[in-house]
């Protein structure tokens, strides 16, 4: 009787314990299930890619297009500045020192091409830009944001800096801009560029032409303050005469001592060897030199040098401050991804999204047989 017991207890609580699942096994996935169930929603699926496919090829028609246009530039070559080295050699044989190198001017060119300023003249000057800017009725404040804009799209890169291997012998330096069509990158990088490097050559001839005018101007003082101390020296010269006639004349010195052979010590501080006579005919032309540079070298040279320095007329003339290894570029290619790309990459969105919610779907459904 009690064995009978104890298998009628046993066979009551079979069946409790199998309605629950198995929680040694309840983290195990049947792949095969997943495939089965995604399989039979393979429609929802493509649907979903579909629509998200053209959704992003609609969305690439929308995002801003990108083209960049780019230019390798070096420094301008030494047989590119024959000319304007012979205009500086006429100046320094004059004495005027011009402080202009190759380098200097290279590397103001690149200062200038980021500027934010040469951008804002840029834009002030260029006809296409300021109709742009009519057409739309941009403010001050509209043009100054636009200024910004263009300078942060205008990019500056040292390729030898960027190189990670050996550098190059020489220094050069890629330009870029990115602009909404190729046509338009290129063509501003162009026009920017060769705006910026005639500034650069405007300014270095400026600087010239002050260097002239500061040699011209320093000369004239110099000049001036010599004739003043010629001039108190001719005066000093006039004033011992006249004390050294008034002492011949009290010494009864009438003719130049040296010539009857007498001998007279001569006074130190006023002379009377020439006697009265000398000293008088001495006196006279001393007073008839009204200009102090007649009997002094020194000052009519430079005289002469401020005469030539004030015919020097420095003329706009053209010279290179750069020189180009690749002009602007058009571009061929689009910045950032393709439509195909962002098409693609949609279209693998959907399909996750879908799935996901297929398979949430799925789980819900079994989760409810479980617990009704």
């Amino acid at each position: 009787m009690q064995g009978k017991s104890s298998l009628k207890i046993k066979s009551e609580s079979a069946p409790d314990y199998y309605r629950y699942p198995n929680h040694e096994t309840s983290g195990e996935i049947d792949l095969l299930s997943v495939i089965v169930v995604l399989w039979r929603a393979k429609k929802r699926i493509l649907v979903y890619a579909f629509t998200f496919a053209l959704a992003g090829l609609l969305l690439s028609f929308q995002l801003p297009q990108k083209w960049t246009s780019d230019a390798i530039v070096t420094g301008p070559e030494e047989t590119e500045w024959s000319q304007l080295r012979l205009r500086l050699a006429a100046l320094q044989v004059l004495g005027v020192n011009v402080d202009i190198s190759r380098d200097d001017i290279f590397n103001l060119f690149l200062k200038k091409y980021q500027s934010q300023q040469e951008v804002q003249e840029f834009i002030t000057r260029s006809p296409q830009l300021m109709a742009l800017f009519m057409e739309n009725r941009a403010d001050p404040m509209g043009r100054h944001r636009a200024s910004v804009a263009m300078t942060e799209k205008l990019k500056l890169i040292n390729n030898n800096a960027a190189r990670k291997d050996a550098p190059q012998p020489w220094s050069s330096w890629t330009l870029s801009f990115t602009g909404p069509n190729p046509r338009e990158a290129q063509l501003i990088l162009n026009n920017y560029i060769e705006f910026v490097a005639a500034r650069v050559v405007t300014q270095s001839l400026e600087s010239i032409r002050d260097s002239v005018a500061l040699k011209v101007q320093t000369e004239k003082d110099a000049l001036k303050l010599e004739r003043a101390r010629l001039t108190s020296i001719q005066d000093t010269r006039i004033k011992r005469l006249n004390y050294s006639l008034q002492v011949a004349k009290a010494a009864g010195i009438i003719h130049p001592v040296y010539s009857n052979g007498q001998a007279v010590k001569d006074d130190p501080d006023y002379s009377v060897v020439l006697g009265v006579d000398g000293i008088e005919r001495k006196l006279e032309i001393e007073k008839s030199m009204t200009d102090v540079a007649e009997l002094n070298a020194g000052l009519r040279n430079s005289e002469y040098q401020l005469s030539l320095l004030e015919k020097i007329i420095v003329k706009d003339i053209a010279f290179p401050v750069f020189k180009y290894q690749q002009s602007p570029s058009l571009p061929l290619k689009k910045d950032g991804p393709g439509k195909s790309i962002i098409t693609l990459l949609a279209a693998l969105i959907g399909s996750i999204f879908a799935c996901g919610s297929v398979l949430l779907k799925q789980a819900i459904s079994e989760r409810r047989k479980v617990f009704p």
